[in-house]
């Protein structure tokens, strides 16, 4: 194995735990905007925040880690991408501003006229960021950036099918991690009636984007052949993983395992994304662009890695904690929570008329 190939392994895992980090964030947002009104609806947008609050800014490490690796380890990949690519780029990077903008403004004005303009546009930029990320990776997938400054036609790069596909994808993806990780979240905090809730949603949800994939093989087929190739080719194994854990996590779903559930979800959203990685192999920029070609020069190759090595021993032991600690038991219920700070609020109201 070469640095370089190190390199683009490291960047193929960060990208695959931001999906199931990041992306079930995304997915909260999905259903936050679902969640409906009322009381009932107050008290899901409770779960959630309850569930991606610890963790929403963190996850996003991952990315920047992607981002990082690509622009100094495969300079010409990143200039390709960001030149011919920079309308669903711009788009995503204003949607991860606003969603999180209005995440925390929405959290600090509950009951206030402006708590529902903030928590759509959280709910609108969380299903609108991961749809033109999606674009993107259907874009390069497809081969349609060629290397050089702008050198891909700025339109069409991004909207064609298997970009749409890959939107589209993204969005359900998210949606689907995140209705299985709310199960679980409801269970443990001992809301039963939302984790039934959000049972039914997961297994909906995941049924539909099990059909979108497979309706996705013929247009990969008519729009992208070289990575249709690819993935029924050495990406084959990974693809029958993803089905394995799709179909096992809503087995599980169905009985009620929904920690176990929240494995196999991983393994089935994983096998996709790694899938494609070892479809396009050898190539960064389908059809033009080599990872031998693409790569940085040795020196800087081997100096990026020790960085990781050093970085991975600094953060990832932070980044686990928080995990576990953002996991523990024994909270009290979102009803209860939500119900006990109405009380209080009453009898401040009460006491100072």
């Amino acid at each position: 194995m070469t640095p370089a190939d190190a390199v683009l392994i490291l960047m193929f895992l960060g990208l695959t735990a931001y999906a199931l980090f990041g992306g079930a964030d995304f997915g909260a947002g999905f259903w936050d905007l679902l969640a409906g009104i009322g009381n009932r609806g107050r008290a899901r947008r409770r779960l959630i925040e309850d569930t991606i609050g610890p963790v929403w800014e963190a996850n996003h490490v991952w990315l920047i880690f992607a981002l990082v690796l690509v622009w100094t380890g495969f300079p010409p990949v990143f200039a390709a991408v960001a030149s011919t690519l920079y309308i669903p780029l711009t788009l995503a990077a204003f949607g991860i501003i606003l969603r999180g903008s209005a995440f925390a403004f929405r959290n600090s004005m509950h009951g206030l006229a402006l708590e529902p303009v903030f928590a759509r546009i959280f709910g609108l930029s969380s299903i609108l960021t991961p749809f033109f990320l999606g674009t993107v990776a259907g874009s390069v997938a497809s081969g349609r950036v060629p290397p050089g400054n702008a050198a891909g036609d700025v339109i069409t790069a991004w909207l064609n099918p298997t970009s749409t596909l890959a939107g589209g994808l993204a969005v359900g993806i998210c949606a689907y991690l995140a209705a299985v990780y709310l199960t679980a979240d409801a269970q443990r905090s001992r809301d039963v009636e939302f984790a039934e809730s959000y049972r039914r949603r997961a297994l909906i949800t995941g049924v539909a984007v099990g059909g979108i994939a497979l309706a996705g093989i013929g247009v990969l087929t008519a729009d992208a052949p070289r990575l249709a190739v690819g993935l029924f080719g050495r990406g084959l194994p990974l693809l029958v993983a993803s089905t394995l854990g799709g179909t096992g996590s809503l087995l599980l779903l169905q009985r009620r395992r929904y920690r176990l559930a929240r494995i196999t979800a991983g393994v089935a959203v994983a096998g996709v994304l790694l899938g494609w990685a070892v479809a396009q192999y050898p190539f960064l920029l389908v059809g033009h662009l080599t990872v031998a070609d693409a790569a940085a020069s040795p020196a800087t190759l081997s100096a990026l890695l020790i960085a990781l090595l050093v970085g991975a021993v600094l953060v990832l032991p932070s980044l686990a904690w928080l995990y576990l600690l953002s996991q523990r038991a024994g909270r009290a219920t979102t009803t209860e929570r939500y119900s006990t700070s109405q009380a209080g609020a009453s009898r401040t109201d009460t006491r100072h008329p």
